[in-house]
């Protein structure tokens, strides 16, 4: 979407009527305008010569993410942005340019979202969160490994302390709602000096999914709606940033090992038999044991226990 559509969202996403002129824009504009939110299923409809959304719309909004934040607002440095490629590509460019630990951008339109292994991650306009936190690890911090097993559970922590339920972890990103994908977690390292001692994280959490959306999914999805969280958009990425930020610093001091517990509680798959693509042509059959002390998979295999890295492998249903 062009800023203009940007531009007419902000006005109406209260869901009140205002007329057609409010938005400073040409008939030609504000036609192109109104065309575009409703190809991102946003219908608008009029009423005694004005405009308005048939529903409100859960614009995010820095104040009142802000305030959601609490203690964490004074180490979390957010940017919003209309729309981007990708919130991790813009948070890596700011690095570069030496932001701060602590950056972090979120949009309400990602257009290329990355997944692990080269997928892609659908984010509609309005219908989840996508964003994304530069962490700079101080100096004595333990290796990157398992960062995002961390990050999981920092994120399964905040879903459920604004009123989601039953979020689960599938190693080694994924969170969880039964068996449907509620959200996913890419840290890509940055590196500094010897190795990589900075990450991108970059998250992707559903809110509320139309149908339309789910249709094209090959596998099933969840949504925060289905969890029970009825808040905003705001209060859950207040709550994600703030328990990253704790969480970021608890994994500075100890590693892994501080969260490790919590995962194993948490994992939807031990104890089930699975298959590890290790190649396109080749898996290893045998069933999940969770995780090592490095943040490893181990499945038990015919051969013997085996473990695996997240960057080797894919995990799937032995089915």
């Amino acid at each position: 979407m062009d800023p203009a559509a940007f531009t007419l969202l902000r006005l109406l996403a209260p869901g009140r009527a205002v007329p057609p002129g409010a938005a400073g824009l040409s008939g030609a504009a504000l036609r192109a305008a109104l065309a575009a939110l409703a190809a991102h299923g946003l219908a608008v409809r009029e009423e005694g010569g004005a405009i308005a959304l048939a529903a409100p719309f859960d614009l995010l909004d820095a104040r009142a993410i802000e305030a959601a934040l609490g203690p964490a607002a004074a180490r979390v440095r957010l940017e919003l942005v209309d729309a981007c490629d990708s919130t991790s590509s813009l948070v890596a460019a700011r690095a570069a340019a030496s932001a701060p630990s602590g950056t972090a951008i979120a949009c309400e339109l990602q257009t290329a979202g990355r997944g692990r292994r080269g997928t892609s991650w659908y984010a509609g306009l309005g219908t989840g969160l996508t964003f994304s936190l530069l962490w700079r690890a101080p100096a004595g911090a333990p290796r990157l490994d398992g960062l995002s097993l961390a990050a999981g559970v920092a994120c399964a922590r905040a879903l459920e302390s604004i009123g989601a339920r039953g979020v689960a972890l599938k190693w080694p990103n994924d969170l969880l709602l039964g068996d449907a994908k509620l959200g996913g977690i890419l840290v890509e390292a940055q590196s500094a000096g010897t190795g990589p001692r900075d990450a991108v994280i970059g998250i992707g959490i559903n809110v509320r999914l139309p149908a339309a959306a789910r249709a094209a999914f090959a596998h099933p999805v969840a949504d925060l709606h289905e969890a029970g969280f009825r808040g905003s958009r705001n209060t859950a990425l207040g709550a994600l940033l703030a328990a990253l930020d704790e969480a970021l610093a608890r994994f500075a001091r100890d590693g892994l090992a501080a969260f490790r517990a919590e995962w194993a509680r948490r994992d939807a798959w031990r104890g089930r038999a699975v298959r590890v693509l290790v190649a396109p042509d080749r898996a290893v059959a045998g069933v999940a044991r969770g995780i090592a002390d490095d943040g490893a998979l181990v499945v038990d295999t015919p051969a013997g226990p085996r473990r695996f890295h997240a960057g080797e492998v894919s995990l799937r249903g032995a089915q």
